[in-house]
C-alpha cells in the first residue's frame, strides 16, 4: 500500500538553536523539542525530568471531595465495598489499584470483574443484584459507568451507592450516582483531561490519602499499575499521563510486583545490563519501554477477559509471592497463546471474506460478521483489518442473542462520532475516537451497515484512506551515534502525544548484505551516498517487495526509528524502517 510521507514543520532556526546552546544538544534534538513544544531550557527540565510535585491536585476534579467523604464514610462504619472494573487492561489495572490500596484501610472490600460473554461490557445487572445479595451499599465502578443511567438508577432502588470512575466521553446525560469522576464532563474543571481508567482510580487514591494524611509514597508504589494501563489503552503520554509513565516504568523496570516479574519470565524477557556494540563502545541497560508493556505485558493481562475472566488477571497482579504469581502468570500465558491461535484465524477469515467480495473495493468501511468469532478477539481483528485496509472498521461476532462489535478507524477520523450518528440502529455503545465498542440486534445488522457506510462516506475525506507517515525531520546516517541515541532515549516514554521520533534519510544503498527473513523482511546494512559515516545495520518489516530493487543496487530513500538491537546478548544501534521509496 502506498504510503504518504508528511514532514512535520521545523522549528524556528534562532529558537532551536537558542535551546540547542542552553541544553547543549545536537541541533537536530533540539528542533524535536520545539516541535513537541518545549521552548526553553524550563521546560525541557519539566520534559527531561518528569517530577511527582507537578501532579494536580487531584480535588480539582468534579465530585472528588464527595467520593472521598463517601469512602471514609463507608470505612468508618464498617459497609461492605466493592470495586468494579471492566475486562480489558485499563479496567483490571484500575481494579488492582484501588482494591489493594484500600483493603489496608477495609476490612470489608471485594472486587468484581464482569465476564464478558455473559455481562458484557460495563456495569451488569448481574453485578448489581450480587452487591445487593451479598450486603455491598457502595460499589466503586472503574474505566466504566459515564453512560449506566438505567444501571445507577436500579442499583439506587436497591439501596446502594455509586462511585464512577470513567474516563470515557459522557453524554448529555450523567448517571445519578453519588459521585461521578471523569475529567471529561463538560463542567469539570480538572486541567488533564486524558487519563486512563487506572488514572482516574490513582486521583481517587491520591485524594483519599491526601484528605486522610497518609503518605502519598503509598500511593505511588501502584504507578506501575498506571502506567500498563496508560500504555494499553493508548491514552496521551503528555501532562500527568507522561508523569505516570516515567515513575511506573521505573517501577517495573528496578522493583517488579511479583505478577508483573512472573509475566515477564513466562515472556522470557531479561533486564539486565549488556554491553552496545557501536563504533564508539558505549554501555547503556536494556529496560523495558512503553512498546514492551503494549506487546508483551499488555496482552497477557488482557486474555484472561478475553477468554475466561478479568478476575484471573486482578489476582495475579495482587499476588504477593512470586510462586503464586508464576502459576496464575503460566495459566494467562497458555490463555493469550490460545488468544493469539483464535485472532490469527478470524484475521484470516476476515481477509478471505473481503477478498472474495468484489464490492470491497467501492466501499469507505471494512464491516465484517462471523457468528463462530470469540468475542474477545473482534477487537484485535478489527485492528489488523484497519491496518490492511486503512479504513474504518467494524468487527462484529454474536454474543447473548445481540450482534457485538468493536470498532477501529483510520488517523483524523472520529469514529465516536459515526457511530453515534447511527445510534437509532443500535442497543449499546460506548468509546473513543479511535475505537469503540457497540451491539444491536440481528435484524438491525445490515442496515446498520448501510447507514454506518453512508455516514462515513458522507464525512472523509478521501485523503484520511491513504496511510500517512508523519516524519519528524531529516538526518544523515553519519550523525547517528551513541551520544545522540543516548539524548533521544530521555526523550521517552514514547507514545501518543509524543511518538517516537521518525527521521528521513535520502540516497542510501544496501551495502551488499541484504537478505529476506521471516516472511517477507528485509534486513540489510545502509550507508548513505556522498555523505560519509560508517554503515549502520537495519531492519525493514513487510518490506520484502523491494528486495530484489535493493540488492540491485538502486538507491532509495527511507523513513525509520533509531532503536536498539539485541543479538547474543549484544546490544548494537538500528535503524527500524517504516518505509521504503525507491530512487528510479
Amino acid at each position: 500500500m502506498v504510503k504518504i510521507w508528511n514532514p512535520k514543520d521545523d522549528g524556528d532556526p534562532k529558537m532551536v538553536g537558542e535551546l540547542a546552546s542552553q541544553l547543549n544538544i545536537d541541533y537536530t534534538l533540539a528542533n524535536l523539542l520545539v516541535q513537541r513544544g518545549i521552548t526553553n531550557f524550563s521546560e525541557a527540565k519539566k520534559f527531561f525530568r518528569p517530577d511527582l510535585k507537578n501532579l494536580h491536585d487531584p480535588f480539582l476534579m468534579k465530585d472528588m471531595d464527595k467520593a472521598v467523604e463517601r469512602l471514609n464514610t463507608a470505612i468508618k462504619l464498617q459497609e461492605k465495598i466493592l470495586v468494579y472494573g471492566d475486562y480489558d487492561v485499563d479496567g483490571t489495572t484500575a481494579v488492582s489499584l484501588v482494591y489493594s490500596f484500600f483493603k489496608t484501610y477495609s476490612s470489608k472490600i471485594d472486587f468484581y470483574i464482569p465476564d464478558r460473554y455473559t455481562e458484557g461490557y460495563g456495569i451488569s445487572t448481574a453485578s448489581i443484584d450480587y452487591a445487593y445479595e451479598n450486603g455491598f451499599t457502595l460499589i466503586i465502578a472503574l474505566d466504566c459507568g459515564i453512560k449506566a443511567i438505567d444501571k445507577i438508577s436500579y442499583a439506587k432502588s436497591k439501596g446502594i451507592d455509586f462511585i464512577i470512575g470513567d474516563h470515557h466521553r459522557p453524554d448529555e446525560i450523567i448517571p445519578d450516582a453519588y459521585a461521578v469522576l471523569d475529567p471529561k464532563q463538560p463542567d469539570c474543571q480538572y486541567p488533564y483531561k486524558e487519563l486512563s481508567g487506572c488514572g482516574v482510580g490513582f486521583k481517587l487514591v491520591q485524594a483519599f490519602s491526601k484528605k486522610n494524611k497518609i503518605p502519598l509514597e503509598n500511593a505511588y508504589d501502584f504507578l506501575d499499575l498506571v502506567v500498563i494501563s496508560i500504555a494499553s489503552d493508548i491514552v496521551p503520554i503528555t501532562g500527568e499521563n507522561r508523569i505516570f509513565a516515567y515513575y511506573g516504568l521505573k517501577i517495573i523496570n528496578t522493583k517488579p510486583r511479583p505478577g508483573i516479574e512472573a509475566i515477564l519470565a513466562c515472556a522470557k524477557v531479561t533486564r539486565r545490563p549488556r554491553q552496545i556494540y557501536t563504533h564508539n563502545k558505549s554501555i547503556f541497560s536494556k529496560e523495558l519501554t512503553i512498546n514492551d508493556l503494549v506487546f508483551t505485558i499488555g496482552p497477557r493481562i488482557n486474555a484472561a477477559g478475553r477468554l475466561e475472566n478479568g478476575i484471573t488477571s486482578v489476582e495475579l497482579l495482587n499476588a504477593e509471592n512470586l510462586e503464586d504469581a508464576k502459576t496464575l502468570a503460566e495459566r494467562i500465558n497458555d490463555i493469550n497463546n490460545e488468544r493469539r491461535n483464535l485472532d490469527n484465524i478470524a484475521t484470516q477469515n476476515a481477509i478471505e471474506d473481503l477478498d472474495n467480495d468484489p464490492t470491497t473495493i467501492y466501499k469507505k468501511t471494512t464491516v465484517v460478521y462471523n457468528p463462530e468469532w470469540y468475542k474477545g478477539v473482534v477487537g484485535i481483528v478489527a485492528s489488523r483489518l484497519t491496518e490492511k485496509y486503512y479504513r474504518p472498521t467494524i468487527v462484529f461476532t454474536k454474543s447473548n442473542g445481540l450482534i457485538t462489535g468493536s470498532a477501529r478507524s483510520v488517523k483524523h477520523f472520529d469514529i465516536y462520532d459515526a457511530i453515534n450518528a447511527c445510534s437509532d440502529l443500535l442497543e449499546h455503545f460506548g468509546g473513543h475516537t479511535y475505537a469503540a465498542g457497540l451491539s444491536l440486534k440481528e435484524e438491525n445488522l445490515q442496515a446498520f451497515i448501510e447507514k454506518f457506510e453512508k455516514i462515513v462516506t458522507e464525512t472523509i475525506d478521501d485523503q484520511m484512506l491513504i496511510p500517512v507517515i508523519d516524519y519528524d525531520t531529516d538526518l544523515d546516517l553519519k550523525d547517528i551515534n551513541s551520544k545522540f541515541y543516548k539524548t533521544l532515549k530521555s526523550f521517552a516514554p514514547f507514545g501518543p502525544g509524543n511518538l517516537s521520533p521518525v527521521f528521513r534519510t535520502t540516497g542510501v544503498v544496501d551495502t551488499g548484505l541484504a537478505r529476506l527473513v521471516g516472511k517477507n523482511h528485509i534486513k540489510l546494512t545502509v550507508t548513505q551516498l556522498n555523505k560519509g559515516g560508517y554503515p549502520i545495520s537495519a531492519i525493514a518489516f513487510q518490506q520484502g517487495d523491494y528486495f530484489d530493487q535493493i540488492v540491485g543496487g538502486l538507491p532509495f530513500n527511507i523513513v525509520y526509528h533509531i532503536e536498539e538491537n539485541e543479538w547474543n546478548n549484544m546490544i548494537s544501534l538500528q535503524l527500524n524502517i517504516k518505509d521504503i521509496k525507491i530512487i528510479e
